[in-house]
Order: structure tokens, then C-alpha cells, then sequence
């Protein structure tokens, strides 16, 4: 960590009223899903259905097998065709289940609802854990896992700031389903087995913040309070959301500090899942940037493929050489080299911009990147390591600390890869890691 540490954080022009504004779309495909099995480092899976069998929505269609289980339900009702490898927001092809879709939608009760107000701690989280229900703000961790182990949780908090450009998912569900939102938070504090609950959202978004209290002072929720946080990114990222609300520091993990971390998409699916024995079939998720002729959120099941969304949209801006296709947002997403990517349980936004790379410079030793470094590293230095390929630089520098939200690029007067340079390095660290 640098000895003088900056401002860790800095103000970003948002986008927001690019889709902010206007209702979410629901859209269906026309012929089939590609339900990605991908999760994570869950690479064993067991599926449970047979080509030529008739699926509902909510029906169970396989387990993951590795350490953390996580089952994954049909998000439309139709024919089971098989498994294919399709392009993934991975970045590398992944096996798909391909799902025909019928045309009645028929759907069903995925598991048996639960009464949050009288089950254990241990029969909650067993709950949450066959329910699939995964952190939605884009990692895609399974929830129940952050709740094994509450001993030491004195402070339950509900991240709804989404700082990242463009994106206004939580944004819009949370205003859709305020009443799930808060009745999900109550059951998510009762699972951490705390009092205390705060919901960041931005000072910005006073219209959220008050809807957000409203609904908490109807359902009379003691304990739960909305934080309103600065507008400078990246707010949402744990570390920096638990620096700036609680005043606390850790060094991995946010339990080590007494703190549970979950997105305001994960507290909705946690009510519909107690409530309903819903699973999650549909998503909210935000395509816009200004390669698009009209920015929207859209609901849509998982597993509808991204090219076929923007084409029911309206298409990409014309007389445009190049464009950026980003799974994410600008900052922290992934550009992608394919349309044909579907939408994963965890994704949250598209993003389509004007590819407009500026020429990399040589670097100014500004120090910016280590200033607004939120995790207190020296970026440039880890950078530098991956050029002269110095694995031992590469760890002494803290490499696989970062958190990749692109801060380091984003203020580089130079223009340099920096936070790509770091992927590089944690890539290069964890293969190392392997051989051993």
C-alpha cells in the first residue's frame, strides 16, 4: 500500500439520463435461450433434464458440483435441446443450454416458499443456497456463502450506488419493486443476525433515497436506514462503500471487519424467492452508450442473446466506423468481440460506445494512479512489473489486491492500459500459482 494515500476515489459524469428516465422494456426472444452454465470457478456440472424434455419456468435444470454449489432454473418454458459452447462474457466459450421456447410461458412454483419469521439461521441459508440465488452486482458470488458463518457481522450493508457509468439497473428495479426491495433487506438482516442495515445509495438520486424511506417507515423496519454516499466512483465497490459508511478497513474478505456487502437486485430475488419460491428467470438490465439508437433497461429471461436485444431495440447508431461493445460498464466491464454473448444471471448492463482509443504516451510518473488507487496500491509499478515480466514484482506490488475498476486507466494522463496491464499480471500470478 503507498505510503500517501490520495483520494481514492474520483467524480465520473454518470450518463445516467440516457435511461434513467424512461420505463424498462420487456422483451422476449423470438425462437430460444442460451442459458450460460458458466459460474464462476464452477466448472463441474450436473445437468438434470434430458434432450427432448419440457421445461416451465423455475424448472431445476442442474447443479454445480464444486465447493459452492449453485443450482441454475429454467428462465422459459419450452424444449430442452441440448448443450452448445457459445461466446461468454468470460471471454472465452462457454457450454450453454439451449432452451425452444413454446407459446404458452407456462410456469411453475420453483421450491417451496419459506417463512423467514419463524425458520433458523441454518434453514435460511440452506434456503438461499438451493433457491441459486447469486450477488447480482456482477461478480456473480453465491449469496448464501457470505452468511455461513455470522458470529462476527455486527453490520448488514445493502449496495445501492451502482457508480459505474451508464448502468441503471438497480436504479430502476429498486423503484419497480421497492416493496420486495425493503421486505428483501429485512430478510437478508434477520439471515445476518444484526440490527443494524444501511443502504448507500448516491446524495444524487434524492428521489431513490426517499422512495427507499418511505417504504422502510410503511413496513415499520427497525434497524434499517438509507446512507446517502458521495457521488465519486468507485463508491460501490465494498472496500470503498465500507470506508466512507463505517469508517472501517480490512484486508480481504468484508466479514473481517464484521461486515456483510449485498446488492439491491439480490435483496428483491431474496423476496421473491421467501415469498413466491420464485427463482430468478428475468433480469433488468441496462443497454445504453451512445453506439445505440435508443438507450433502455430491459427485462428480459436469462439467457436472451444480446445481439437479438438490440435489434428488437431499434439497432446501433449508423456512419460510425468502429464500435465498443462492453459486457458491464465502461470501467470495470470486459469488451467483448461478439454481439451473440446471452445474458448471465449476474450481468447488469451492455454497454455500446464510439471506439475511440487515444495513442499511448510515455508515463509523466504523475503518480495519479496510486493516488486514486482505492485499494492503496501503485498501479504503474505493477504495470511496469508485467512489461519486464518480474513475476516477484508482480506479487511484492500487491497485483492480485486489485479490484480491476479501472480507476488507474480512467485518470492516466498518458493514456496507458494501466488496469489491463494488472489483469495481465494476476492472469500470469495465478498461472504460476497452478504450477506449483
Amino acid at each position: 500500500m503507498s505510503l500517501l494515500l490520495g483520494p481514492m476515489c474520483q467524480h465520473i459524469p454518470g450518463r445516467k439520463g440516457l435511461t434513467d428516465h424512461s420505463d424498462a422494456k420487456t422483451l422476449m426472444p423470438k425462437k430460444e435461450v442460451y442459458i450460460p452454465l458458466f459460474a464462476g470457478n464452477n466448472s463441474q456440472v450436473e445437468i438434470l433434464v434430458n434432450e427432448g424434455d419440457h421445461v416451465k419456468i423455475g424448472t431445476r435444470l442442474a447443479n454445480t458440483k464444486s465447493a459452492f454449489p449453485v443450482p441454475v432454473y429454467s428462465s422459459v418454458s419450452g424444449i430442452y435441446k441440448g448443450t452448445v459452447k457459445r461466446p461468454h462474457n468470460s471471454l472465452k466459450p462457454q457450454p450453454h443450454m439451449v432452451i425452444e421456447l413454446d407459446a404458452v410461458q407456462e410456469k411453475q412454483q420453483a421450491f417451496e416458499p419459506l417463512d423467514w419469521t419463524r425458520a433458523s439461521h441454518e434453514e435460511m441459508v440452506e434456503f438461499v443456497k438451493n433457491a441459486g440465488i447469486i450477488g447480482q452486482g456482477g461478480a456473480g458470488f453465491p449469496t448464501y456463502v457470505k452468511y455461513l458463518n455470522v458470529e462476527k457481522i455486527d453490520t448488514l450493508i445493502i449496495n445501492a450506488v451502482e457508480c459505474e457509468p451508464y448502468i441503471t439497473a438497480d436504479y430502476k428495479c429498486i423503484m419497480d419493486e421497492v416493496q420486495d426491495f425493503v421486505h428483501g433487506v429485512r430478510i437478508l438482516q434477520k439471515m445476518a443476525e444484526v440490527k443494524t442495515v444501511k443502504i448507500g445509495v448516491k446524495k444524487t438520486h434524492p428521489d431513490l433515497i426517499n422512495y427507499i424511506r418511505e417504504e422502510i417507515s410503511r413496513e415499520n423496519a427497525a434497524g434499517i436506514e438509507v446512507t446517502p454516499v458521495p457521488d465519486v466512483y468507485p463508491m460501490g465497490g465494498e472496500r470503498t462503500l465500507i470506508r466512507t459508511i463505517l469508517k472501517r478497513e480490512y484486508d480481504r474478505l468484508p466479514g473481517e471487519c464484521g461486515v456483510i456487502v449485498n446488492n439491491a437486485e439480490t435483496a428483491i430475488l431474496v423476496a421473491h424467492a421467501f415469498e413466491n419460491g420464485e427463482a430468478l428467470s428475468k433480469k433488468y438490465v441496462t443497454f445504453s452508450g451512445e453506439g445505440l439508437k435508443y438507450p433502455v433497461n430491459v427485462f428480459v429471461p436469462v439467457g436472451m442473446c444480446v445481439a437479438e436485444i438490440i435489434e428488437q431495440l431499434g439497432g446501433f447508431i449508423e456512419k460510425v466506423d468502429s464500435l465498443k461493445l462492453i459486457a458491464g460498464g465502461p470501467m470495470m466491464g470486459k469488451a467483448m468481440v461478439s454481439d451473440q454473448i446471452c445474458i448471465d444471471r449476474a450481468m447488469n448492463a451492455i454497454t455500446v460506445l464510439k471506439n475511440e482509443n487515444e495513442p499511448e504516451m510515455t508515463c509523466m510518473r504523475c503518480g495519479r494512479c496510486t493516488a486514486h488507487c482505492p485499494m492503496g496500491l501503485q498501479p504503474v509499478r505493477i504495470s511496469n512489473a508485467v512489461k519486464a515480466n518480474d513475476t516477484v514484482e508482480m506479487e511484492k506490488r500487491g497485483a492480485m489486491l486489485c479490484i480491476e475498476c479501472g480507476l488507474c486507466t480512467y485518470v492516466c494522463p498518458s493514456h496507458i492500459q494501466v488496469t489491463e496491464n494488472v489483469r495481465k499480471a494476476k492472469r500470469t500470478l495465478a498461472m504460476k500459482a497452478k504450477r506449483k
